[in-house]
């Protein structure tokens, strides 16, 4: 089985360093890539400068509290944008707030997690999301247009 390609958007290294050993120690193969803020999330998904050879994410893990760009703001446009809409987008973030919840199901998240403080459980989200996502879970094709 090939590599899963997973970006994460993620401003605390912190939480980016936890989601790290989370994957690696994880049973998929994967390959993390990890971007600090809202814009240079939307570079990277659009291939634009420095990530003009990157390969398009599988999954992506979200942040809400981005600076330059937020969270919600990115979602946005990762959903009306044609050939990114179809990417599983995860909304792993430390809100809990039923108005956050609402307005990311609203522009069309796949799923919201809110972050646990305690960290062997954060390591246990991160991979049963990332087991969900890919050993569950049908996803498109990377070229299905409809």
């Amino acid at each position: 089985m090939e590599s899963i390609e997973i970006l994460l958007i993620e401003d605390n290294p912190g939480d980016a360093d936890l989601a790290r050993e989370a994957l690696e120690t994880g049973k998929i193969s994967n390959n993390l890539n990890v971007v600090g803020d809202g814009e240079e999330a939307m570079a990277y998904l659009r291939h634009q400068g420095k990530y003009a050879n990157v390969p398009r994410p599988d999954l992506v893990l979200l942040d809400l509290n981005l600076p330059k760009k937020d969270g919600r703001e990115v979602l946005a446009e990762i959903k009306a944008d044609e050939g990114l809409k179809r990417i599983p987008v995860v909304i792993l973030t430390t809100s809990a707030a039923e108005a956050d919840i609402l307005k990311t199901y609203n522009l069309h998240a796949n799923c919201y997690i809110t972050k646990p403080i305690d960290l062997n459980q954060f390591i246990q989200v991160v991979q049963a999301t990332e087991e969900f996502w890919f050993n569950i879970v049908k996803l498109p094709p990377h070229g299905a247009k409809k």
